[in-house]
């Protein structure tokens, strides 16, 4: 269907109408329609609507979804030669911006998808929520898929606002939220993760002046208050007791106050805005590490930073901020353990393929198969063809005709493997320069890859003679000296050398049979980063030089107010 013909009346470098289709044309084009009406260069005009510039990089840069109309009036305003440019560096930076919002987006959705849906993850993190006490907590796949996405998305909006950059952080912590939006809200009433993602969001509000968000962030900080009390108990009650009677929490607790001192200030509430200054600054004061402690600390071996979060946490007791030194570190060997042997499982499960559904094969239901007496690879392949469904499997290792085609497919599948691998290695050495029949040769002869290049490599050597003692098969009687794979049986090390060093992650993996995912590995690989960095304490780290200053800016305001009212 033609799109419809609008048009739009423009004034200021140049006056007239211009006849556009709004579904169709974009902000450059219109930009550069109007530059060549007025002899201008394209990016020495700015254009303006409805009070709103337009830039090249808004959403999909159509005219109809910016809102513009026909009879909708246009301000086209010259810039100078530097103005010009500035605009222009502006509008690159807003495009760039966007496609890595938008590859953040997508990275994480890739991730949680992966993770949630049990396809075989080769990343070497996972995600696990707990409650206040530490168990882990279990959710449906909806569930958990959205949880994944939220946390991914808090934690990359974090490393944001460490790098000051409390624009992107806010588009990304937004995004955090909508996902989190997403679960059922029972689900993740009792931990912290999302109270303390509102707090951060309004952190960004604050630190970029925007005095037009004040209605939200009061809002945001309400909830968030309400959150920290269900899952910390009234007064951090049962967060303390977990956490072995240390104000670990203190921190954020200042932040919350002062954010909530300032809504009361802009909302002309001057006795709650001082009472929320006074409380926070109290925490400041409490937060303040004396250099004795520091230095009794790291006396111990431990660095200043790790020192000093310590001793914020533990209310500046330097026994107890050992004790929580020592735990930190016990913990985080705890977790290289974990990550080893989920490296080693996913690894297995690769061995195994995926489900008809693309799951991988449940290693905890295949221990119990395998307790009781029936042979790994049978019983995992018995789970892999059942979705992991073990009365199933159980049913079809315990059928005789079941069992059999099982093991037959099994054999097949490795067979495939085999001349897969070869004809990959024969592929490569023709491709070097190395005959196709002596190459054949040699891998009947050879009992490694080393060797097989040995024989190749010896000038007028047969590959064949004195290799009667190699442990290979013969060729197949009739062969007469075809170049065939189809008969060829190397020696199990050198097959064994053949599968780990040629074939690949996919190809090991079994029976997928599934597209290769198109991944931005550059940008996954960044918020993975990001997540291993992070530990139990993390979101209370909070180093509050920032926080210190802007309490004693808006005492300072009220004092003003109050003088000023008497």
């Amino acid at each position: 269907m033609a799109s419809s013909v609008a048009k739009l009346k423009v004034a200021g470098a140049w006056v007239g109408v211009v006849e556009v289709e709004l579904e169709d044309w974009t902000v450059p084009m219109l930009r550069e329609e109007i530059a060549k009406r007025s002899n201008l260069a394209p990016e020495s005009v700015k254009l303006i609507c409805a009070g709103r510039v337009l830039k090249d990089g808004e959403g999909t840069d159509k005219l109809s979804q910016l809102g513009l109309k026909n009879n909708s009036k246009v301000l086209a305003t010259r810039l100078n030669l530097d103005e010009g440019r500035a605009l222009k560096e502006e509008l690159m930076a807003d495009d760039e911006r966007t496609r890595r919002l938008a590859r953040v987006k997508a990275a994480v959705t890739s991730l949680s998808k992966r993770h949630t849906d049990g396809s075989l993850p080769i990343e070497d993190f996972n995600i696990e929520l707990e409650d206040q006490n530490g168990q882990k907590l279990l959710f449906s796949e909806t569930d958990q898929q959205a949880i994944m996405m939220g946390l991914m998305l808090h934690a990359n909006g974090k490393r944001l606002l460490r790098e000051q950059n409390f624009k992107d952080a806010l588009e990304v912590l937004t995004m955090g939220e909508e996902a989190f939006s997403l679960c059922n809200p029972t689900s993740i009433e009792f931990v912290d993760n999302i109270p303390i993602l509102q707090i951060d969001m309004v952190w960004c509000y604050f630190m970029l002046q925007d005095i037009a968000w004040l209605s939200m962030a009061g809002l945001r900080l309400e909830k968030a208050r309400e959150g920290l009390e269900r899952s910390h108990g009234k007064d951090s009650s049962r967060f303390r007791l977990l956490q072995a009677g240390r104000s670990s929490e203190l921190a954020l607790y200042l932040r919350l106050e002062l954010l909530e001192g300032v809504v009361a200030y802009h909302s002309g509430q001057y006795d709650k805005c001082r009472k929320y200054l006074a409380s926070a600054q109290a925490k400041f004061f409490q937060l303040q590490v004396p250099d004795e402690a520091l230095s009794i600390v790291m006396s111990m071996g431990f660095k200043e930073k790790d020192a000093q979060r310590a001793l914020r946490m533990s209310n500046q007791d330097v026994e107890s901020a050992v004790d929580l030194l020592v735990e930190e570190r016990t913990k985080k060997e705890q977790k290289r353990q974990d990550d080893l042997r989920r490296q080693s499982e996913i690894m297995e499960q690769k061995l195994y393929g995926v489900t008809p559904l693309k799951k991988a094969v449940d290693l905890q239901r295949l221990k119990e198969l395998v307790s009781i007496g029936f042979e790994k690879e049978l019983a995992a392949e018995a789970l892999r063809r059942n979705e992991n469904d073990t009365q199933k499997a159980l049913d079809d290792l315990t059928n005789t005709e079941a069992n059999t085609t099982i093991q037959r497919d099994i054999e097949s599948r490795k067979r495939k493997r085999q001349k897969l691998a070869i004809d990959r290695v024969i592929e490569r050495l023709v491709a070097r320069g190395f005959d196709k029949s002596r190459v054949v040769e040699a891998l009947r002869s050879g009992t490694s890859l080393e060797h097989v290049m040995q024989l190749l490599t010896q000038p007028g050597t047969n590959p064949t003679v004195g290799a009667s003692n190699s442990p290979t098969v013969p060729p197949a009687a009739g062969d007469n000296g075809d170049t065939s794979t189809t008969d060829l049986a190397p020696a199990d090390d050198l097959l064994e050398s053949l599968s780990s060093d040629v074939l690949s992650d996919d190809d090991a993996g079994g029976p997928s049979n599934s597209a290769t995912e198109e991944r931005d590995v550059e940008m996954e690989d960044e918020i993975a980063e990001e997540l291993l960095r992070a530990d139990g304490l993390s979101d209370y780290d909070i180093e509050v030089t920032k926080e210190g200053e802007a309490i004693n800016q808006y005492l300072a305001l009220l004092d003003s107010a109050s003088s000023s009212s008497l």
